[in-house]
């Protein structure tokens, strides 16, 4: 049996520690400084949000006192931001009421507004565009396609549900009759 002597036991069991941490923090989704503790975290960008700047109001003898916990007013709320991503007409007029002059130089600067049946002028551009059903489609989709869903047999589920409630049972006891489809066959 060997006896090593007592330092040279803790440094081997340093470094069988440290072996072991390195190996454990490569079998991860990170790098092994970021594991280790070496590296700081990077903030989640997706979770930081900002503060509007602070405004120095034009007569210091009417601020309001603070109130802890109030929003304040020149904070913009995210539902508010995204739905303004998303319309900019809200964006564009103010809370205040009435747009600005910029504001309406801006939208008239943007060109006529669009046509109230653009959606229907599309679809009948794209109807137009639409190629026709040539021979290959022909042959190769000639049958058509069944609608989707399970058609229910209603005289035989009327039937079933009498005898249920002739004989005391719940309206869910049993199968429910259904209407089989039509096997295709080539010819």
């Amino acid at each position: 049996m060997i006896v090593l002597p007592r330092r040279m036991v803790s440094r081997l069991t340093l470094i069988g520690a440290l072996a072991g941490a390195a190996l454990t923090a490569g079998c991860g989704q990170t790098d092994v400084m970021s594991s280790l503790g070496l590296e700081p975290p990077v903030p989640n960008a997706f979770m930081v949000t900002t503060q509007q700047p602070l405004v120095i109001p034009p007569n210091l003898n009417n601020i309001p006192p603070p109130q802890p916990g109030v929003p304040r007013p020149q904070d913009v709320s995210p539902e508010l931001r995204a739905e303004e991503t998303l319309v900019p007409q809200i964006a564009l007029s103010g809370t205040a009421g009435q747009d600005s002059a910029g504001q309406r130089a801006l939208v008239a600067a943007a060109g006529p507004p669009p046509p109230a049946n653009l959606d229907q002028e599309l679809e009948q551009q794209a109807e137009k565009d639409r190629p026709g059903q040539g021979v290959m489609s022909w042959l190769l989709f000639w049958q058509t396609t069944p609608p989707p869903g399970i058609v229910v047999d209603p005289a035989r589920e009327e039937r079933r549900l009498q005898e249920d409630a002739a004989l005391g049972r719940p309206p869910t006891y049993g199968q429910t009759p259904i209407i089989q489809p039509k096997t295709q066959s080539l010819f």
